[in-house]
């Protein structure tokens, strides 16, 4: 069967995990549905380890690829400390297109604290825009893993920020002429900053989880908030139980999808952080993150059993739905 753009299908990607390798009881945490990162044992020290690539075109892929690279590594609870990246060049580029994508990462990574230690360009056959793959490594804050699979039944689920962040920040950036044939300069440009406010980094929140209890941090990509609901209730055994009226969508997201026929769920979810606490743990995260002009709020709880993952919205639930495709793929990718 033909595989289609966006993730594996989830049935698919269990049968390829099987796959690893040569035996290392150092590996702690390896391949893995919904955990972000890796953990290895090296002597006294976990270090966590991250490879994420950024596919679709953007004017700010080197800026990307470093920020969500740490977003992964900082919800296992560990400091981003070390990247490197392979940058992949279409046939054409120019000098200034390299430059441009290296400063990027090396700006993003020095505002974040981390080191660049290594990487590989060249030109690529077959490829239309560049691709930026990156390698992310960091150590462990405290003597805690934080999983994907630690939530808890009964833990409140906190989302930060708002849905949709990264996607709405690509198709503002890629799609600005269209845009403006509907809103004005001053929505796209708010949009398109999206980048930077709300932001995508979810590193400081992340470190704030520490300080809670947080029982497990996800961070949503491709197939939005959505897909990453439904990856952290498999990755837990356990299912979900939100209201869709608790979640956060900004008005330039919603207006967005509403013009491209998208859901705001379903959409690139880079900025925003998933994440489980007992209850009045969560409500002293939300409290806290808030004085830091960070958006957070409980959009439900985790609930016993496999499968049962439910959305309340006007009144009736619904199977939470969800899609390895990501709605970003209706406006700048092939069907």
């Amino acid at each position: 069967m033909a595989l289609r753009t966006g993730k594996l299908p989830p049935q698919l990607l269990e049968r390829l995990l099987k796959h690893r390798g040569a035996a290392d009881k150092r590996v702690l945490l390896g391949p893995s549905i919904g955990e972000d990162a890796a953990v290895v044992k090296l002597g006294k020290q976990l270090l966590v380890l991250k490879t994420d690539p950024v596919t679709y075109a953007s004017d700010m892929i080197g800026w990307y690829a470093v920020n969500i690279n740490a977003n992964d590594v900082a919800t296992r609870g560990a400091k981003p400390a070390w990247f490197q990246a392979t940058i992949l060049l279409p046939v054409g580029s120019d000098e200034s297109l390299a430059e441009r994508i290296i400063k990027q990462i090396s700006k993003a990574a020095k505002d974040l604290g981390i080191a660049i230690t290594g990487g590989h360009t060249e030109v690529t056959p077959g490829i239309d825009h560049p691709i930026v793959v990156g390698d992310m490594h960091g150590v462990l804050e405290g003597s805690k893993v934080v999983r994907t699979s630690g939530a808890r039944a009964g833990d409140s689920i906190v989302l930060t920020k708002s849905a949709g962040i990264e996607g709405t920040a690509v198709i503002a950036r890629e799609k600005k002429d269209d845009l403006l044939e509907v809103f004005d300069s001053d929505f796209v440009r708010r949009a398109a900053n999206y980048l930077f406010k709300p932001g995508l980094s979810i590193v400081p929140e992340a470190a704030v989880a520490l300080r809670h209890g947080v029982t497990a941090m996800h961070d949503p990509t491709e197939g939005g908030v959505n897909m990453g609901l439904y990856e952290l209730a498999e990755a837990s055994g356990k299912s979900v139980e939100v209201d869709e009226e608790d979640f956060i969508v900004r008005r330039e997201t919603e207006l967005i999808c509403a013009k491209y026929e998208l859901e705001p769920l379903g959409l690139l979810g880079s900025g925003a952080l998933i994440a489980t606490f007992g209850q009045k743990d969560a409500e002293r995260f939300v409290a806290e993150v808030l004085k830091m002009r960070i958006d957070a709020v409980v959009v439900g709880k985790m609930i016993p059993g496999k499968g049962r993952s439910v959305v309340r919205a006007g009144g009736k639930t619904t199977p939470l739905s969800f899609s390895e495709r990501d709605e970003i793929l209706k406006v700048l990718g092939p069907e």
